[in-house]
């Protein structure tokens, strides 16, 4: 009698130790038939985990679906989705007959079973999730819990291609409390299978794309034991066309004007005021902008690189357009070009930046001689000499003394002089010195080398930033 005693104990510990439930029998196929056998055996041991025995860890299965990506915030460096998470489970022992109780399966409240504590570790803020109140029980004991998750997670973004930036955020799934001993993560769907099917629900389509979903099983150790997990990486590519359209194409079209800017004469004043105007709109361009672009994370992104890029080269057109007017402008009051910078730059740099030596003028200023005699004053001696010679003349006595030179020839006389004078200066003004035509000559043959070096520092560097762009941007799955 004691041995029995003894043995029912036994079992009866062992049942509620471990959680055994027997086959189901109803008594009609309804549902409060079916409810009331399930209140009997399962639903009162709600608080002991499915198995057997301890020794053996509860199975749970996952499986999720990305149904929408609400958003990426670089400053805070989340990432916010919408997910459907499926668990499933098996509850050891429980089953019963489809034609006996009525039903292959039934919605239960989640209250009367055991449900696994699983989380997310990246999991960050507050739960915006929808409670579902019940999961689904088959007649086999699997237990399928199907519900929406608002997630909002950390993620280590990477801002440097900004915006040709790929995303990896990763999503860890894993009990918080119970060790890999109790429970064991299984991955359910493969990462194919919910690519295509998050592809076909995903609600958004904003700023980003999913790209490529990845699964893998991990184990998170620590001293007194470790955490079994199953980790999804969400590849995310950002949707470009906003930022191309209003930031980097503005920026290329400002510094294509910048660049024809120099077909303007280094000379004319506008050449140096356009350039001035055109870095202030640029800058006005790029405080407007300021709210496109991210926050500056560890690394500075390269599209502001491309906008400081543009505005040096712009600051550094004008730099040089000063420098060419002063030269153009000063070069009167300089003093002869030294040999050395003559040679070089009229002799060697001149053919290298295709502008052809100045031929020497052909024109020649002839002055007149104040000393020279005056062809008035001969005329005037002439009619003397004639005069005298008449008076020689015994048949015709001269009947009158000669008249006194005309005061209008002193006056024509300065007066060609004068104008000789004006000449003069107006060739020296217009043709200028010998020194004065090398300078600006100097001038014309320095400003296009900058020129040149200036459209190939631009293609240089955009090819460079278009390179790592492209680069970077390449994904391996």
């Amino acid at each position: 009698m004691a041995e029995v005693r003894s043995a029912e104990i036994i079992i009866i510990c062992f049942t509620l130790l471990h959680g055994l439930t027997a086959a189901l029998n109803c008594t009609s196929p309804t549902p409060s038939s079916l409810f009331s056998e399930l209140e009997k055996n399962l639903f009162s041991n709600s608080l002991v985990p499915p198995v057997k025995s301890f020794s053996y860890p509860v199975n749970i299965t996952i499986s999720i679906t990305v149904v929408g990506i609400l958003g990426v915030d670089e400053k805070t460096q989340t990432l916010t989705t919408v997910l459907w998470q499926v668990l499933e489970w098996d509850i050891e022992g429980l089953s019963w007959e489809e034609e006996e109780c009525g039903a292959k399966r039934v919605s239960v409240p989640r209250e009367n079973l055991w449900v696994p504590d699983i989380h997310i570790a990246e999991f960050i803020g507050e739960d915006g999730s929808p409670r579902i109140p019940y999961v689904y029980l088959n007649n086999t004991g699997h237990v399928y819990d199907d519900k929406p998750v608002k997630v909002v997670s950390s993620c280590q973004l990477g801002i440097y291609t900004f915006p040709f930036d790929i995303q990896n955020c990763s999503l860890t799934f894993g009990s918080y409390l119970h060790f890999a001993t109790d429970i064991m993560m299984i991955q359910g769907s493969t990462s194919e299978e919910i690519l295509q099917e998050s592809r076909e629900v995903l609600q958004t389509n904003e700023e980003w794309e999913l790209a490529d979903i990845g699964v893998a099983d991990s184990t998170l150790a620590l001293e007194d034991g470790s955490y079994s997990e199953i980790k999804y990486f969400l590849i995310l590519r950002r949707r470009p066309v906003l930022y191309v359209v209003n930031l980097l194409i503005p920026s290329c079209f400002l510094i294509t004007v910048d660049l024809f800017s120099f077909l303007l004469p280094p000379q004319s004043v506008d050449r140096s005021s356009f350039k001035m105007t055109l870095i202030l709109g640029y800058t006005v361009f790029l405080l407007i902008m300021n709210n496109l672009l991210p926050a500056t994370g560890e690394k500075t992104p390269l599209i502001s690189v491309f906008f400081s890029l543009s505005l040096a080269l712009m600051v550094t057109s004008l730099l040089e357009t000063v420098f060419i007017t002063n030269i153009q402008f000063s070069s009167s009051q300089n003093s002869a070009v030294p040999h050395w910078l003559s040679v070089l730059v009229l002799r060697y740099l001149a053919v290298v930046v295709c502008i052809p030596p100045k031929k020497k003028s052909s024109r020649v200023t002839v002055f007149l001689n104040p000393s020279t005699k005056d062809p008035v004053k001969s005329t005037s001696s002439t009619d003397i000499s004639e005069s005298q010679s008449i008076s020689n003349d015994p048949i015709k006595p001269p009947s009158s003394p000669p008249h006194p030179l005309d005061p209008t020839l002193d006056e024509l006389r300065r007066l060609s002089r004068d104008l000789a004078a004006i000449r003069h200066q107006m060739d020296s003004y217009f043709q200028g010195t010998k020194a004065s035509q090398e300078w600006q000559m100097i001038g014309t043959v320095v400003d296009r080398l900058l020129f040149a070096l200036y459209i190939v520092f631009i293609v240089i560097s955009f090819i460079t930033i278009i390179s790592i762009w492209i680069w970077n941007n390449s994904y391996a799955a």
